[in-house]
């Protein structure tokens, strides 16, 4: 099997701006390129916290004249590590992010969470970077 990487997670949303706002102002996240199809109506944004040659990124995409999309069952979350969560947290409210889950370790285990809602009602969840790799249950 070849070897890859993860380059993007891409979402649909209803209102670019919007978006794109929450993800640059709430979430610290740059947005790194931006591309638009007038033939078929739709809009690219490319958000990250560094190059896309450095890591995976977020691609929001906007079909326009479609203001929002059922989530179904099956998609979880985007999982997002920081240095300090309690800080992160406190950081995200007072710029009127919703978190949805205060900071705190996980049922059953040491590993601290916590999870924020962006405009279009996608999950994201924060870990404490010194426990992004042991597991939840860490």
């Amino acid at each position: 099997m070849a070897t890859g990487r993860i380059l993007h997670t891409m979402i649909r949303v209803g209102d670019l701006d919007k978006s794109i706002e929450f993800y640059t102002k709430v979430m610290g996240m740059t947005l790194l390129r931006q591309n638009t199809n007038e033939e078929y109506k739709y809009t690219l944004a490319f958000l990250g916290f560094g190059d896309e040659s450095q890591g995976a990124v977020i691609e929001l995409t906007h079909n326009w004249g479609t203001e929002s999309y059922e989530h179904g069952n099956a998609f979880g979350h985007i999982a997002i590590g920081v240095d300090d969560i309690y800080a992160t947290c406190d950081a995200i409210k007072a710029v009127g992010g919703n978190i949805t889950r205060e900071a705190g370790p996980v049922k059953g285990g040491s590993t601290h969470i916590a999870f924020v809602k962006d405009p279009d009602g996608y999950m994201i969840e924060l870990i404490q970077n010194k426990d992004a790799s042991a597991g939840l249950a860490g």
